[in-house]
C-alpha cells in the first residue's frame, strides 16, 4: 500500500490542473486561514476581556468544553440543511463549512488566552498598577505580553484541529484536500485516500512549525526560560543574603 501510495504521489498527473495537489492544497489552506481568523477574531477579545477582569470564566469554561464535545460532521449537515435553501449559490456550502470549524476552533484559542492572562504574576501585575499604570495599559504592557505562551499554544492546538478537520468541506461536494480522501472511498481508490491523509498531515505539521517560529521571535525569552547567564556575562551587582559579597557569591539572575 505504501508504495501505491508513493506512486500516486509521484505521478506528475496528479499535481497539475483544477484537482491537482497545488490546487487543492491551496484550497485547503485558504479554508484554514479564514476559520482561524475569525475563530481568534471572536475568542481573543472575548479571552482578554475575560482574563483581565476576571469575569465568566467558569460560564465560558463550560460553552468551551461543550463546543469541544460537538461532533464537527454534524454541525456541518445541520448547517447546510439550514442555510442551503436560503442561498442559491456556493456559498450554501462553504458558510456551513467555515461555521462548522470556527466552532471548533474557538475554544482552543479561548481557552489559551483567558488562562494566559489568568496565570500572570500577581506580582507583576501588581508592580504595574503601583507604577500608576490604567487597567488598559497592564493589559497591553503586562498581561498580554506573559500570556503570550499560553495563547500560542491555543492558536497551535487550534491550527492543527482545523487543519485536519478542514478535510470535511469535500464531504459537501467543497474543494482541499479532503477531497482526495472523500473521492477515493467513493471509488475505492485506497492510495489516494492514504495520499490525501498523508498531505494533510504534512501541511499541518508545517503550519504547526511555522507558527512555533514565529513564537519563538515573539514571546520574550525570560518567559520562555531559553536565556541563562554564562560565566562569561557580567554578575549582578548585589551581594547573596548572608555571603562574603565576592564575585563569586554574587546573584545571577535571568533577564
Amino acid at each position: 500500500m505504501i508504495d501505491l501510495m508513493l506512486a500516486w504521489l509521484t505521478d506528475p498527473a496528479n499535481w497539475t490542473g483544477s484537482d491537482g495537489v497545488p490546487v487543492r492544497t491551496l484550497e485547503h489552506v485558504v479554508y484554514s486561514l479564514v476559520t482561524l481568523a475569525v475563530a481568534c477574531a471572536i475568542a481573543v477579545p472575548a479571552g482578554l476581556w475575560i482574563g483581565h477582569t476576571g469575569r465568566g470564566t467558569f460560564i465560558v469554561a463550560g460553552i468551551a468544553n461543550g463546543l469541544r464535545a460537538l461532533p464537527t460532521l454534524g454541525l456541518l449537515v445541520l448547517f447546510v440543511l439550514i442555510i442551503a435553501p436560503l442561498i442559491g449559490n456556493d456559498l450554501a456550502f462553504v458558510i456551513p463549512s467555515l461555521v462548522a470549524l470556527v466552532v471548533l476552533g474557538v475554544p482552543p484559542v479561548l481557552s489559551g488566552t483567558y488562562a494566559g492572562i489568568q496565570n500572570v504574576d500577581p506580582a507583576a501585575r501588581d508592580a504595574a498598577y503601583g507604577v500608576g499604570m490604567s487597567g488598559r495599559q497592564v493589559l497591553w504592557r503586562v498581561e498580554l505580553p506573559c500570556a503570550l505562551p499560553l495563547m500560542f499554544s491555543g492558536l497551535r492546538s487550534a491550527t492543527l484541529q482545523i487543519i485536519a478537520t478542514a478535510t470535511i468541506a469535500a464531504y459537501v461536494s467543497l474543494g482541499g484536500l479532503g477531497r482526495y480522501i472523500i473521492d477515493g472511498q467513493a471509488t475505492h481508490d485506497f492510495p489516494q485516500m492514504l495520499a490525501g491523509a498523508v498531505l494533510v498531515a504534512v501541511l499541518a505539521l508545517l503550519a504547526d512549525l511555522l507558527i512555533a517560529g514565529v513564537q519563538r521571535i515573539t514571546v520574550s525569552r525570560g518567559l520562555t526560560g531559553r536565556y541563562r547567564r554564562t560565566a562569561a556575562d557580567p554578575p549582578s551587582a548585589g551581594p547573596v543574603a548572608g555571603g562574603a559579597g565576592s564575585e563569586g557569591d554574587r546573584v545571577l539572575d535571568p533577564v
